[in-house]
């Protein structure tokens, strides 16, 4: 451990923190006890400190505390959980170190999502939604049995505030930040009568972008090598257009609604409705540039520039973002107490999420620098084109007309019988997809010409069926014993058409008959350069007769099934009527997948000369068993609590996705790949293939102490290792000649093997190695303290640390300096003082996120070479809150 990391942990445990396990509403001020805090982690209402699970709750005052709009602001705050927004608008969540990358249309995360106890089929969910909560409840470990599809490594539940019949209430609050942010929460509770409640609520959150944005025009600028300016850009223009800050990727421009209601039909039977909205107007997140990894190289940010600038935050973008992502949802449901001891619950969400967004793949960050002339192709082309570089790499992703309709139905027996008390149902989920999605590249070899592809998905479906059931037995006064299996059967099929080709032999088809640039190696021909030459009859914004030069599409229909039981035994001890402990062992399981229909060899000749074979590269399920030793209690008469899980995981045949070799091709030219680009006859595919194993054990505590009525004290602790072993050679050809023009750990020689599945290859023994977003040590302290003053105002100060250990990005561990893929220790510190009125009517707040502005990477790639990019969290956000309760 360095002197600076000492340093760092003992300035937490000084400052102090408040985490707590959960965080239910406020005790009375003089309550010198720790709250009681009730879950649903059992499908029973329990005491967290009496529930067999590694839980933690956090309610709305604490979610308002934090500013919290989606699932991911909680990353930091929950034990061996880490959670980072991506492109798609969805959260990658990790668990355990147990997580998927993948958030397409067809993938399934390995974090079940759930609002009200219901599973919700997409992760962009987990973006909204986060106003009006009674609850949030996270649990660690699979969670096969009672909450099942997709909980491989844990369930988040999202508990809205329901109606309530004790009367007529409201708040409202407004949120006034830097980057002028502007944010409204507003909550109206009716009570009709004695049968009938009702409740709204509103949210809307608008917030410039805190990226540095400008217009990209750049032309390519290597006279030496023909590339001679002229005037007109050589980027795509037909996206390009003018926008103010409130645009700029990075920005936020949201709102969400909800309206509930309930009907007490009579003592044993209740009706509940909900139906909410959440619209995403903004432009989408971003990566910026790293300059804290390229700095004393020939890629600093202060030599390097983007569009005009050299800072951190700086994006040159000739496609702005554009965000239209609505998300509809009806949820209803009955519960009906058939007798004292037995209930039945029924409830049914229908979802219909549409999507449109278009966003810059490169954002000026990607283009050749002065200096990097070797192997750059130079015009005029020869007749057989060039395979070298290309001086601009300008490209966009583009989703139209997406529809994700999902209905969900699951249905609950719960009884008691004596010493035995259990819970039953069955579960049915149907999504059917629909997307338009392309993928356009500018420049491609051999000629230089725009390339498209385009993905008319029209129908993908997913189904699953369950059912499950399990029982808790009392076997002696303090002792309780668990038995529960489920039994899951997961179905995904697709049909749609694929256009457009990455084929070099289509070339110039992208045109559409729409611009000539005469034939290579003749007089007069001119490949693609500039950006007139482009027009919106050309690509997906022509719609598929833009493709017709390409031929037929190819056809993308496929079906596959996978069952699966999955089971948890556990028994748990009762020490004294304040402490527990317990110990329990379960399974999780993930369906296995197929992506989009391809060929084993790219569409050419494979090395031996045969034509490769159709696949949809398919992959299996992935599983895991947890052992777990827990133990929770309360202590010095309830001012203080304690929770320790103790965890070993074997999770075998994880998935990851990512741009894996698939087959072996000959070259184009039928001669051997040159030395400088040794595995060019190796083609990849973005995919997800099943890796190995990981045994992961690990070690989490979560504590609360109340020193005195006025002060809270707390937070939590995880321990982790994530060690890889009995997995086969992976490949390492990352950024080799950067690699090697810096100075640094050198890529693997490519194999020299004469197996298929290695020939070629830079192979690379990960055994030992790490999952990536694991940092095998986290801390998270926090204090709290209120003040009542004599003329009855109260002043309540806060503030909370989170420390993370060293992560890696992928399963490579790359730490290599200037270039490597990984995020040092770091400190994040939040902090917020409030005023409470005599009369508690109203509130106001001065808050800090992220005080010290650091900026943590939570991904990381190379854009070319030495010029590195990341993903950040947020910079340093402030700002004042006012509410107002009637």
């Amino acid at each position: 451990m360095t002197f600076a990391t000492r340093k760092t942990l003992v300035c937490l445990a000084v400052a102090g923190a408040w985490t707590a396990t959960a965080l239910a509403q406020e005790a009375p001020k003089d309550s010198g006890k720790v709250e009681e805090v009730v879950v649903s982690a059992t499908r029973y209402s329990t005491s967290l400190l009496k529930t067999p699970v590694a839980v933690s709750a956090f309610n709305q005052d604490y979610l308002d505390k934090q500013g919290v709009t989606s699932i991911s602001d909680l990353s930091g705050d929950i034990p061996n959980v880490v959670m980072n927004p991506n492109l798609n608008g969805a959260v990658q969540i990790t668990i355990r170190g147990v997580t998927s990358n993948d958030t397409s249309e067809i993938s399934s995360p390995s974090v079940g999502y759930h609002v009200d106890g219901m599973y919700s089929p997409r992760p962009q969910g987990a973006q909204a939604l986060m106003f009006d909560l009674e609850q949030v409840e996270v649990l660690r470990g699979p969670q096969g049995t009672l909450f099942g599809r997709n909980s491989t490594a844990g369930s988040i539940n999202i508990i809205t505030a329901k109606p309530d019949f004790s009367g007529n209430y409201g708040k409202a609050q407004i949120d006034l930040g830097n980057y002028k942010k502007r944010q409204l929460n507003v909550i109206q509770n009716i009570a009709v009568n004695d049968s009938l409640a009702l409740r709204a609520t509103f949210m809307k959150v608008l917030r410039d972008g805190y990226a540095n944005q400008t217009s990209d025009t750049t032309e390519a600028n290597f006279p030496a090598q023909g590339w001679v300016p002229n005037g007109i850009p050589d980027v795509d223009q037909r996206n390009n257009r003018k926008v103010d800050k409130s645009d700029y990727y990075t920005n936020q421009k949201e709102w969400a609604a909800r309206l509930g209601a309930r009907l007490k039909v009579n003592k044993d039977v209740t009706l509940h409705a909900a139906y909410e909205q959440y619209q995403d107007s903004g432009a989408g997140g971003s990566s910026f540039r790293d300059c804290d990894a390229s700095a004393g190289t020939k890629y600093d940010c202060n030599t390097i520039k983007v569009g005009t600038g050299g800072g951190k935050w700086d994006l040159n973008v000739n496609v702005p973002g554009s965000v239209d992502m609505t998300m509809k949802t009806m949820r209803s449901g009955i519960n009906w107490k058939l007798n004292d001891n037995t209930e039945f619950d029924y409830n049914f969400a229908g979802s219909l999420m549409t999507t449109d967004r278009l966003e810059d793949g490169d954002r000026g960050m990607s283009y050749s620098q002065p200096w990097q002339t070797q192997g750059l192709n130079t015009l005029p082309l020869p007749a057989g084109g060039s395979w070298g570089t290309n001086p601009l790499n300008d490209w966009h992703s583009r989703t139209q007309d997406a529809h994700y309709w999902s209905t969900v139905h699951e249905a609950q027996l719960k009884q008691r019988i004596g010493n035995v008390q259990y819970v039953g149902g069955l579960f049915s989920m149907n999504e059917h997809n629909r997307l338009k999605f392309e993928n356009f590249f500018n420049f491609q070899n051999p000629y230089g010409d725009p390339v498209s592809v385009f993905y008319n998905q029209k129908n993908q479906q997913i189904k699953a069926r369950a059912a499950f059931l399990q029982a808790d037995w009392r076997a002696m006064p303090s002792l309780t014993l668990t038995a529960g299996a489920r039994y899951s059967k997961d179905t995904q099929s697709t049909n749609g058409d694929v256009y457009g080709s990455w084929d070099s032999a289509t070339s110039g088809f992208y045109y559409n008959g729409l611009f000539n640039r005469g034939t290579p190696g003749t007089p007069g021909y001119l490949p693609h350069i500039e950006s007139t030459n482009l027009t919106d009859a050309m690509g997906s914004t022509g719609g598929t007769a833009a493709y017709a030069r390409y031929g037929a599409p190819s056809t993308n229909e496929n079906e596959q099934s996978w069952r699966k039981i999955t089971w948890r035994l556990g028994a748990t001890w009762d020490i004294s009527p304040s402490q527990m402990t317990y110990a329990s062992v379960s399974t999780g399981y993930k369906a296995g997948g197929f992506g989009d229909k391809n060929d084993t060899c790219g569409y050419k000749r494979c090395a031996d000369g045969t034509r490769g074979q159709v696949t949809y590269l398919p992959y299996g399920p992935e599983s895991l068993i947890n052992f777990e030793l827990g133990y929770k209690g309360r202590f010095l008469d309830n001012r203080a609590t304690l929770a320790v899980t103790a965890f070993y995981m074997r999770y075998k045949d994880m998935q990851q996705t990512g741009n894996y070799a698939v087959g072996t091709m000959m070259t184009d030219d039928g001669l051997p790949c040159p030395v400088n680009n040794p595995t060019c006859n190796i083609y990849s595919a973005w995919h997800t293939v099943n890796l190995g194993k990981v045994d992961i054990p690990g070690l989490e505590v979560e504590w609360t102490y109340k020193p005195i009525s006025t002060i809270k004290i707390g937070g939590n602790m995880a321990l982790i290792n994530t060690s890889i072993h009995d997995m086969p050679l992976n490949e390492d050809s990352y950024n080799c000649f950067a690699r090697s023009e810096i100075g640094v750990q050198p890529c693997p020689e490519p194999s020299t093997s004469t197996d298929p599945r290695y020939a070629g290859k830079r192979l690379y023994n990960i055994n030992g190695n790490h999952l990536p977003n694991t940092p095998p040590v986290t801390l998270s302290l926090n204090y709290s303290q209120y003040f009542n003053l004599d003329n009855g105002y109260t002043i309540s100060p806060y503030v909370k640390a989170n420390w993370r250990a060293k992560s890696y990005f992928t399963i490579n561990n790359l730490d290599m300096d200037h270039v490597g893929l990984y995020q040092k220790p770091y400190t994040t510190v939040d902090a917020q003082v409030r005023i409470d009125t005599p009369e508690r009517k109203w509130h106001f707040e001065a808050y800090v996120r992220n005080l010290t502005d650091r900026h943590a990477k939570v991904a990381g790639d190379s854009a070319n070479g030495g010029y590195m990019t990341a993903w950040f969290i947020e910079p340093r956000m402030f700002g004042v809150r006012a509410g107002l309760s009637y």
